[in-house]
């Protein structure tokens, strides 16, 4: 592929979320701000997304948040992954990295599909 074509297919490629589920409460989550802000620095081809689950409980819906930090990565409507995530930079880094950007989406709950429509709404 040229460089044009590759510049043109990114160009048209649904944009990348990384959305993180965390609590105010939750020491880990306070922690992994930091953590979760500057990757995000790093990455600013990527939206990065911070979702406190009691504060914004009504975007949150029915997903149940049982692991801090959870995580969900999204390109467009195609979910890539969601889950818990050891809270490390370098683990986040190769999660993004290792995570096609093309081709369908992982199968979610319903309570997740939601929450990514939710966020893509917004």
């Amino acid at each position: 592929m040229s460089d044009e074509a590759a510049s043109n297919a990114r160009a048209t490629a649904p944009l990348r979320r990384v959305v993180c589920l965390c609590a105010q409460w939750c020491d880990t989550c306070r922690d992994y701000r930091a953590v979760f802000d500057t990757v995000g620095a790093a990455h600013p081809q990527l939206v990065f997304v911070w979702v406190d689950i009691e504060d914004q409980s009504d975007l949150v819906g029915d997903v149940d948040v049982e692991t801090f930090p959870t995580l969900l990565i999204a390109d467009g409507p195609a979910l890539r992954f969601f889950g818990p995530l050891t809270p490390q930079p370098q683990t986040l880094t190769r999660l993004l990295e290792g995570l096609p950007p093309q081709g369908p989406g992982v199968d979610a709950e319903p309570a997740v599909q939601e929450l990514l429509a939710g966020l893509l709404a917004t």
